[in-house]
């Protein structure tokens, strides 16, 4: 069962709903799960499917996703699911908007998520004056988590997720987890609506280190949370030390909470290969003859 006095909500990364079965058992609880085009590209079922030669039409991949949710709905209803819409370099937050409003539907515990680029600011914005729940992906930088904050301001607590890749910046030569470090940190200046969610956990240390900062929610893939249950589910101590190697420092920097989103410099290369990468394991389940234009609403 989750361990005594352990602060943070731990998600599961993945698409497979036997995944999601298989660490409620292990862990005794699981608190969400958190799924994206890639993950979903994975889904035994989708593979097996395109194994066989056969691709979904643009209506059959999102009624599949809309099902796969479902599934993993009925077995964690309390928990928060994060469902990500389709979001390419030329996706509009209109187009996102549209793709968030009908996700949200699907389950009472959608958790929409947008990316941390102009476009999914703007959806962000207007996303929480409707009351839908986000969860905005692919942030790698301090100043991005800003604009998270700045765009979302009147959001209760609950309503806003900010997900830092901490392995795609390890990727890079950079010390991911002190991102992590940096936001928290940062965020406590503020009123605490957004809740840091460290994603892209690579390592079992990655996962050990999330939890010393007491990042409010980890998501880990299913191989990282299997080792945590078959360790014991250790959550450590004071003494325990995060050897970052030879990866780069990424400094602190002082920023200002209390500025407009459009005021604060959201690019970043990796939010952009993100986006295209995302977007391009979407496109790859769909036939050919329907094209990824049409795709991008998901209808």
């Amino acid at each position: 069962m989750r361990p005594e006095h352990m602060k943070t909500r731990i998600f599961l990364d993945g698409g497979d709903p036997h995944e999601t079965t298989e660490t409620i058992r292990l862990l005794g609880f699981l608190d969400g799960q958190t799924t994206n085009p890639t993950l979903i590209a994975k889904n035994p079922s989708a593979r097996k499917r395109l194994e066989g030669g056969q691709k979904f039409s643009k209506e059959e991949i999102f009624n599949f996703y809309h099902f796969v949710v479902r599934e993993i709905f009925g077995l964690i209803p309390q928990g928060s699911i994060s469902v990500e819409v389709y979001a390419d370099a030329a996706t509009t937050s209109e187009e996102m908007l549209r793709q968030g409003r009908e996700m949200f539907s699907w389950i009472p515990n959608a958790q929409i998520k947008f990316p941390t680029s102009a476009e999914g600011l703007k959806a962000a914005e207007q996303a929480i004056k409707e009351g839908l729940r986000i969860n905005m992906t692919l942030c790698f930088s301090q100043e991005q988590a800003a604009a998270v904050y700045a765009a979302t301001k009147g959001a209760k607590r609950g309503s806003v997720y900010v997900s830092p890749f901490i392995g795609r910046l390890d990727d890079k030569g950079e010390n991911g987890m002190e991102l992590i470090t940096n936001i928290l940190c940062m965020y406590r200046k503020g009123n605490a609506h957004v809740e840091v969610l460290t994603a892209s956990v690579r390592t079992f240390d990655h996962f050990l280190y999330a939890l010393k900062l007491e990042s409010d929610i980890i998501t880990a893939p299913f191989s990282i949370l299997k080792e945590w249950a078959e360790k014991g589910m250790p959550v450590p101590g004071k003494d325990y030390a995060y050897n970052a190697g030879s990866l780069k420092a990424i400094s602190y920097r002082n920023i200002d909470l209390e500025r407009n989103w459009q005021d604060y410099d959201i690019s970043h290369e990796l939010t952009d290969k993100g986006m295209e990468k995302f977007s391009q394991d979407w496109n790859s389940l769909i036939k050919s003859d329907e094209g990824p234009d049409e795709s991008r609403t998901g209808r």
